[in-house]
């Protein structure tokens, strides 16, 4: 799990998402080592989610059927929301 500021929030947390996770809308898709930033958490332990924003490194290596998919289902590709147990520090 990121480390926690002191105001109890993961935001502005470098990430890594951890081996063996999956795209939540997508589970074919394997999010393992994408890299990036949470910009918001929610929730009390054991169920916090973070929303993560993608790193230029990230997004320069989506699938580009990925990236399609979630255009053609009007997601948002270039964040995504976990749990705080699908990742670590960076």
């Amino acid at each position: 799990m990121a480390k926690k500021k002191a105001n109890g929030g993961l935001e502005g947390s470098r990430i890594r998402v951890r081996p063996g996770v999956t795209s939540p809308e997508f589970p074919e898709v394997s999010l393992e080592g994408w890299t990036g930033t949470v910009i918001e958490s929610s929730g009390k332990p054991p169920a916090v989610k973070v929303i993560i924003e993608w790193d230029v490194a990230t997004l320069g290596k989506m699938p580009p059927e990925y990236v399609a998919r979630c255009e053609t289902q009007q997601l948002y590709y270039q964040m995504a929301c976990l749990s705080d147990t699908d990742v670590e520090p960076a």
